[in-house]
């Protein structure tokens, strides 16, 4: 599988993911070319290299004319809204997961914004967004990761700076508000600079098109980008790098996402407790919880409680921990998981049909698990012992061994 990763060590915007993705190999011809299927004019993309900080980079820019033409005009101006915007993509001559793609990446910025300024969607105008540029970022971003055959994209964590910066509704602090609601759930890491460097559209292309924010996934890299912003910091290159390669461990047979494992050492909570306890944390988005017996300092025998969930949860999870146990505090650490592609297949047995698990790994089976629920459901129903129910469904299974994945 082809996949991507936007290394954000400073920053991110539409033109710098467009800088990077033509610096990566996309050819700016063949761009311009299905950019071509907007419903708007007065448009021209152009490419450059620059150096940023002595890292040589793919500068790319967006230029529009003025024009009173009625196919344009309602995306040109400075304050476009919304649903001028998604009309325009959803108009474009365009292949139709490139069409979604971009909805989604622009729904995204203004749900944000409607967030922010507690008003509808219609009602969103993008008063910081050029109609016209922000119509090329997003939809060249999609169609130049489409160009690549860039199947699965990742991201770093997104760097917050700090400072202010002046916009249609006055100084506010950096980040603005619309990237700060953009940014809710997602892991961020700070930088030492008294400067916007992530902007909306950056923001929400990273967010919406990443299957994961996070950690580097394992890949064998093929090409590396690198997308010039238009500002300048003392000390650091201001540029987005785009890793491409395949992807390693199994390709389509081997998904790779990142979790948090949450953990409490527990000494002091009484025995009855913890069925609730874990309870309480699986409800609130655990994807898995255990129990450890350990031993704390003065000899004391106790129990540590792990949690593992997707980024998304690990607040909630975490807060469960501390809410429903005795703990003073959690321990959270971010890691990679690799996971079997696996589905769902029906075997018929003499206690009937019964569900069973089939795993995948470079397109061979390599395990094969039957649902217990349905196994313990036959067994009260039949008035046999589980594992008997269990074995005829194995058994059922054995010729999966030998089917292929698709």
């Amino acid at each position: 599988m082809r996949v991507g990763y936007l290394d954000i060590a400073v920053g991110i915007s539409g033109d710098m993911t467009l800088g990077a993705l033509v610096d990566a190999g996309v050819e700016l011809s063949g761009l311009r070319q299905q950019l071509r299927g907007l419903p708007v004019t007065d448009w021209e993309i152009t490419a450059e290299k620059v150096s940023k900080a002595g890292i040589e980079a793919t500068k790319v820019t967006v230029t529009t004319t003025a024009s009173d033409g009625a196919t344009d005009r309602h995306a040109h101006h400075q304050h476009a809204s919304y649903t001028e915007l998604r009309d325009v993509i959803a108009g474009a001559d365009l292949p139709p997961d490139v069409v979604n793609s971009s909805l989604q990446v622009l729904g995204s910025i203004a749900q944000a914004e409607a967030s922010v300024h507690g008003v509808s969607l219609d009602e969103v105008h993008f008063h910081e967004l050029a109609g016209i540029d922000t119509l090329i970022d997003i939809v060249g971003s999609v169609i130049g990761l489409r160009m690549l055959g860039v199947e699965k994209l990742y991201c770093s964590a997104l760097p917050v700076s700090h400072g202010f910066v002046d916009t249609a509704h006055g100084r506010l602090p950096v980040p603005p508000p619309a990237v700060a609601e953009l940014l809710k759930g997602y892991p961020t890491v700070p930088v030492d600079i008294n400067e916007e460097t992530v902007t909306p559209t950056g923001v929400a292309l990273a967010t919406s098109l990443c299957e994961q924010v996070g950690m580097f996934p394992p890949m064998t890299v093929e090409q590396v980008g690198y997308g010039a912003g238009s500002k300048d910091f003392p000390g650091c290159p201001n540029v987005l790098r785009l890793w491409v390669g395949q992807l390693t461990g199994g390709g389509k047979s081997l998904s790779v996402d990142e979790v948090v494992t949450i953990e409490a050492n527990i000494d002091d909570m009484s025995p009855e407790l913890y069925p609730y306890v874990v309870a309480q944390v699986f409800a609130a988005g655990a994807l898995d919880v255990w129990l450890t017996p350990i031993q704390m300092k003065k000899g004391r025998p106790a129990v540590k409680i792990s949690a593992l969930s997707a980024p998304s949860e690990a607040e909630a999870v975490a807060g469960a921990i501390l809410r429903e146990s005795t703990t003073f505090g959690v321990r959270l650490t971010c890691s990679q998981r690799r996971c079997l592609n696996r589905e769902t297949v029906t075997v018929t047995t003499r206690f009937g049909e019964l569900s069973v698990k089939v795993a995948y790994l470079d397109g061979r089976v390599v395990t094969v698990a039957p649902e217990y629920e349905d196994c313990l459901e036959a067994a009260h129903k039949h008035g046999v012992p589980v594992k008997a129910v269990y074995s005829a469904a194995l058994a059922a299974a054995d010729e999966l061994w030998h089917q292929p994945s698709d």
